[in-house]
């Protein structure tokens, strides 16, 4: 095999092989096995393989070894190495709807694919799946962002990602089906619930308009029956295993997240936003049913307000379904656009609590102070000043929907 004139070390070299074509080689970095990575380009005359090389070399100097290898890493590959540094960044929370979009829908339906042959129709065969097989369009919208994520990231590492496969439209947004209970309604809910030795729960709900987080975690050092106020710094939320099923291999989560376990894979967490974390008034008759709930309510070693009868803390799903047990015996269902009815949504009690408050003309920063709302730009000394207007709101609710005493 003849040779042409050779290049220093590091630079590629150029070369004529034994079919007489001109071969350009160039090495960018090591393989997962140990094996240096070398990239060839061939060419018919030794002029147009230098330009490759010389192309490839320029590539390289401005976006990184990984500009060339774009061609050589399908959407799956590229999936799991960021599924395992997007873990050490974001929320549990987010890492799992990231995993979940990307396990359940973007892999089987594109994962195959190498990301430099992307086109806008294999990003909309990801959301035409998600259609056919009735997701809502928020969650179809959420995965669109995960994928438009997961691609931008691509190429901020140097793959090549065609920019009309990244810059495909999104689903089109519907309106949400989330609707407030009227108060009619939600009176008929607390007057079930106030036979119910939990009625704070759903009363937290209706009228403060708690997370179920939120409510599932609350504790009781986080209540102040003689001032009145309770704060709301913690959820209750279940961090995945490093390994599936795998109590032993630890938990998932970035540096600095702070969480305190409290039973098997559920633990306290720290809300989003700091706007999360807030100082909320208790209207007298929360601060006499609290009363009488805490002499009654469960024993639980982790100082839960609202725990599982053993004492354990309640899952999300027990907590749905106690509330759908309390909406359907009272009775109550919301109609939606089509005609049809449903039992209302826990969350739709947040909803509730905020259309409350905007009913008895409750300017919007107190409310959003009230519920949390991340736009609230405010301190909990701000939180604390203003607690005579919040308390003033609350009771103007509690008396709409007959929780006066």
């Amino acid at each position: 095999m003849s040779k042409g004139k050779q290049r220093s070390k590091g630079t590629g070299s150029v070369y004529r092989n034994s079919r007489g074509q001109w071969v350009a080689a160039i090495e960018t970095g090591w393989t997962e096995q140990g094996k240096r990575r070398r990239l060839t380009f061939k060419a018919r005359t030794e002029v147009e393989v230098r330009a490759r090389l010389a192309e490839a070399q320029q590539r390289i100097a401005a976006e990184g070894t990984s500009a060339l290898l774009g061609g050589r890493i399908t959407v799956k590959r590229w999936a799991d190495l960021w599924l395992e540094q997007r873990q050490r960044i974001v929320r549990p929370g987010t890492f799992i709807a990231d995993r979940s979009g990307i396990k359940r829908w973007i892999i089987p339906n594109i994962g195959h694919i190498q990301l430099d042959s992307l086109v806008p129709a294999d990003i909309r065969k990801v959301a035409n799946a998600q259609e056919d097989a009735g997701l809502a369009f928020a969650t179809m919208q959420r995965t669109h962002a995960v994928l438009t994520k997961l691609l931008t990231d691509a190429v901020a590492e140097g793959y090549r990602v065609p920019q009309r496969a990244r810059e495909s439209n999104r689903p089109i947004s519907a309106r949400s089906s989330r609707q407030a209970i009227s108060v009619e309604a939600a009176t008929k809910i607390l007057s079930v619930a106030s036979n119910r030795a939990d009625a704070t729960r759903w009363v937290a709900a209706l009228l403060q308009g708690l997370r179920p987080a939120e409510a599932l975690g609350l504790t009781w050092d986080m209540i102040d029956l003689e001032h009145e106020v309770m704060t709301l710094a913690w959820q209750l939320k279940a961090l995945p295993y490093v390994q599936a099923r795998d109590p032993d291999s630890g938990f998932r989560v970035p540096r600095g997240f702070e969480s305190r376990r409290l039973h098997g894979a559920y633990h306290l967490v720290r809300p989003k936003t700091t706007a999360g974390e807030r100082v909320v008034p208790l209207i007298p008759w929360m601060v006499d049913a609290l009363g009488r709930w805490k002499e009654t309510a469960p024993p639980t070693v982790h100082g839960l307000v609202w725990p599982r009868n053993d004492g354990k803390p309640q899952t999300a799903a027990e907590d749905r379904k106690a509330w759908y047990g309390l909406v359907e015996e009272a009775g109550v269902t919301i109609m939606l656009d089509d005609g049809t009815r449903r039992r209302p949504l826990l969350y739709e009690a947040r909803h509730t609590a905020a259309t409350l408050l905007l009913a008895n003309g409750v300017d919007e920063t107190t409310i959003k102070s009230i519920l949390g709302h991340s736009s609230v730009m405010s301190t909990k000394s701000y939180l604390h000043a203003d607690q005579s207007r919040s308390r003033a709101a609350l009771q103007a609710s509690a008396q709409a929907i007959g929780l006066s005493i």
